[in-house]
């Protein structure tokens, strides 16, 4: 009997399903890398956003007198 069959067996009706990540917590484990993978995504466009806004009113802004910069 191959591994494959023996793991079956065992596991009978939970045999091909994923594992929860944390079990008192309905998320699977590709679910919760998923949303690691777009939270990530999401605080680098937010760091870049950061620095973008503060090259305009740091540097480009002064240069055209929209904003007075002490």
């Amino acid at each position: 009997m191959g591994e494959s069959k023996r793991r079956k067996e065992a596991l009978g009706e939970n045999y091909g399903k994923e594992k929860a990540a944390v079990s008192w917590l309905p998320i699977t484990k590709s679910q919760s890398e998923k949303f690691l993978r777009w939270t990530t995504r999401g605080t680098w466009i937010g760091i870049g956003a950061l620095v973008a806004w503060w090259v305009v009113v740091r540097i480009i802004g002064p240069a055209f007198g929209w904003w007075e910069v002490n």
